[in-house]
């Protein structure tokens, strides 16, 4: 079966490198939580594999496509949600979504389907013919996410998903997530609510100064951090503090 993602030898450099070299594979159908410290990487590694960033060197293959040298057909099957949330405030959440499916080919009556039942799952059915000028930061996070899910994507890429969100609706999320993930999409997100990637997560990647640093599953990370090592937070302040401390 062909891996959903691979990253071979990514490397992008600023005035330092940022993504430095990075291999990692993510399987299909999978729910895979990137995390790292600040500055580790993660949301570069991310927009790289959305196309919105080029890479300096390496590849990026999308379910088996080049996504440097087929960009356009990567794109067909990602969907990306940024930390921070990017709609057009005149558009009613409605609206957003119906010219976001209109851009990805939607046929008018299933968009129209999904919209009002995502809009519905997410606690904004009752804004659906507000202005998004007008939202908090919260609803915003929800008509994006909402967003990202029209078009059914294949592989999910969400950066801080939860960001903004309140208990119920986060509940809301992690449940929307996980049924997409049954019906055989991809999901890729960072948090830095460890619990959240210790109780969704099938598998999870740690990566710190641009490189991965170890990746399994709890089980198989606890292995390397040590037998004392039990929450996901000890394993990951175990594992870093030792990656400063290699690289130190």
């Amino acid at each position: 079966m062909t891996d959903a993602l691979t990253l071979t030898n990514l490397t992008k450099v600023f005035k330092t490198p940022a993504v430095n070299g990075l291999n990692l594979s993510v399987r299909q159908g999978e729910l895979y939580a990137l995390l790292g410290p600040n500055g580790a990487g993660k949301t570069t590694t991310l927009r790289m594999v959305a196309g919105l960033l080029k890479p300096d060197s390496g590849s990026i293959r999308v379910f088996g496509i080049d996504a440097l040298a087929d960009p356009i057909g990567a794109k067909r099957i990602i969907a990306w949600a940024p930390d921070e949330p990017m709609l057009y405030d005149r558009l009613t959440p409605m609206e957003y979504l119906e010219f976001v499916a209109g851009l990805w080919n939607v046929e008018p009556k299933a968009a129209r389907e999904r919209a009002e039942s995502l809009l519905k799952l997410l606690g904004l059915w009752e804004s659906r013919s507000q202005r998004c000028e007008g939202f908090s930061r919260g609803m915003k996070q929800k008509a994006a996410l909402a967003g990202a899910f029209i078009h059914e994507p294949r592989l999910l890429i969400l950066d801080e998903p939860l960001t903004g969100l309140d208990a119920a609706v986060a509940r809301q999320v992690k449940d929307l997530l996980q049924s997409r993930v049954q019906a055989g999409a991809t999901v890729i997100l960072t948090t830095h609510i460890l619990e959240v990637a210790e109780r969704m997560a099938d598998r999870i990647g740690i990566i710190q100064n641009g490189r991965l640093l170890a990746e399994g599953t709890l089980d198989e990370l606890r292995k390397l951090g040590g037998a004392r090592q039990e929450t996901l937070e000890d394993v990951f302040l175990d594992l870093t503090s030792a990656g400063d401390a290699v690289t130190a």
